[in-house]
């Protein structure tokens, strides 16, 4: 097999050979030594290594998305495109669209990943009306279902872009005119029925436009119910078709919009046991959405865990440098290593996976850099995988939890859990007891220091 790096001219190759890769990349273990015929190998990601009694594949289920890998053009708020691909620019539209079907599926082949995901707007061009959109999405559709059965790759999740065109410039659902929620509605079902017909195993809602730029024109209440009632019409058609998948929103605090009114877990939480679906509607998280309200991944999981609507994860990474939404790959070790730590906690994935939500630096322009980015996330999350397996065989972070929390198993902790005791009570008593509780330390040096010790 000889692979050679590909110059930006390859923008130009014609189709079936955009990329220099053209084997399946192989697991080769911790050992490998790159050469100019193998220049990369995964290390780490064994798809069929038991990692707790399951196969590594089935604990990560990872999804490339449509969006960043072949619709992204490298564009920034400062930047011009500057990944000149075939299917960009003038030309038929649809003709382009099956380019990109065509690539696309040639990259899931050669990275081995399981699954994929995109929006509606991805995968085939917005006609002049929603009936030719929707009648462009299904020949696209008819694709999927080709490539799909030839490949093997599954949909892990589809859903409707409902924040580029002009016309969600004030939201979707929350938008202040009803034609406006009726068209998003309208296209929601499109994609709902299109994700069910190809088997998707969930549908992601991410209301990027759901909020509000200023109170002064704005009426909090009204937009909230009709969010609420929008997503219980995408609840209740999914059961009116027999969709077995996940509904799924994904948090966001902001940007685009100022004010999102699906700010965090708690947020969405909040909003979901107000419009009673709490039991219906699960989370699909992402790194940098956490880090943009204010909180690390790890925590964003462990409260979607502990509230039951944990659902799904888009695996990317922010910069802490930036106030925005970069949308990197992940490369960091330790970060990885505790977010799959508190998804093993929980149980693992799921009907959900970890789907790359992200996108190339805009001066990585060579075709074979969208291989490389995938594969080497790939494999540093299976090498995450394996230090969050090391802590949760090892148990020594659980045990100190349980340590700490044990005085609730007393008899005195489950009284006041269960309700028997009253603050009368309970004030009787430490008086007759003359209690005078005594802090002990949390430890947390030491168990920084034992993180660091399975990685």
């Amino acid at each position: 097999m000889t692979q050679t790096l590909v110059p930006a001219s390859m923008d130009t190759a014609p189709r079936g050979a955009y990329f220099s890769f053209r084997e399946p990349l192989a697991f080769r273990g911790e050992g490998f030594v790159p050469t100019a015929e193998e220049p990369f190998a995964y290390r780490f990601y064994d798809k069929n290594r038991l990692v707790l009694g399951r196969r590594m594949e089935d604990q990560l289920r990872f999804a490339a998305c449509y969006w960043h890998s072949f619709v992204g053009d490298g564009t920034d708020p400062f930047g011009d495109a500057s990944f000149l691909r075939p299917w960009h620019g003038a030309g038929d539209p649809m003709a382009q669209a099956l380019h990109k079907a065509d690539v696309a599926f040639d990259l899931f082949r050669l990275i081995g990943t399981p699954f994929f995901t995109f929006h509606d707007r991805d995968v085939a061009p917005e006609g002049a009306t929603l009936r030719e959109s929707n009648e462009r999405l299904r020949r696209i559709e008819a694709v999927f279902e080709r490539k799909m059965d030839q490949t093997g790759v599954k949909l892990l999740w589809g859903t409707a872009n409902l924040f580029s065109n002009r016309r969600y410039m004030a939201g979707a659902a929350t938008n202040p005119d009803p034609d406006v929620f009726a068209y998003a509605a309208a296209q929601v079902k499109n994609v709902l029925e299109m994700t069910h017909r190809l088997g998707g195993h969930n549908y992601v809602l991410w209301g990027g436009r759901e909020g509000y730029e200023t109170l002064l024109n704005t009426d909090l209440k009204r937009e909230l119910a009709q969010l609420g009632r929008f997503l219980n019409l995408v609840v209740e058609h999914k059961h009116k078709i027999g969709f077995k998948g996940q509904i799924l929103i994904e948090p966001k605090p902001a940007e685009p919009t100022k004010h999102q009114y699906d700010h965090d877990v708690a947020t969405v939480y909040g909003f979901l046991k107000a419009n009673g679906l709490e039991t219906e509607v699960k989370l699909n998280l992402e790194q940098n959405h956490a880090l943009l309200a204010g909180h690390n991944f790890e925590h964003e999981i462990a409260l979607a865990s502990a509230l039951g609507i944990f659902g799904s994860i888009d695996m990317n990474r922010g910069d802490e440098m930036l106030g925005w939404d970069t949308d990197q790959f992940p490369n960091n070790l330790p970060q990885v290593a505790l977010t799959l730590y508190e998804v093993l906690k929980a149980g693992g994935i799921g009907q959900g996976g970890l789907n790359f939500d992200a996108k190339l630096r805009r001066q990585s322009i060579d075709p074979d850099d969208l291989v490389w980015a995938h594969a080497s996330a790939m494999d540093l999350c299976a090498r995450a995988l394996l230090v969050a397996e090391k802590m949760v065989q090892d148990g020594a972070l659980q045990r100190h939890v349980q340590t700490r929390y044990q005085g609730w198993d007393s008899p005195r902790g489950r009284a006041i859990l269960q309700g028997e005791c009253s603050l009368e009570t309970l004030a009787r008593d430490v008086e007759a007891e003359g209690l005078e509780p005594q802090p002990r330390s949390s430890q947390q040096e030491r168990l920084e220091h034992l993180v660091n010790g399975y990685i």
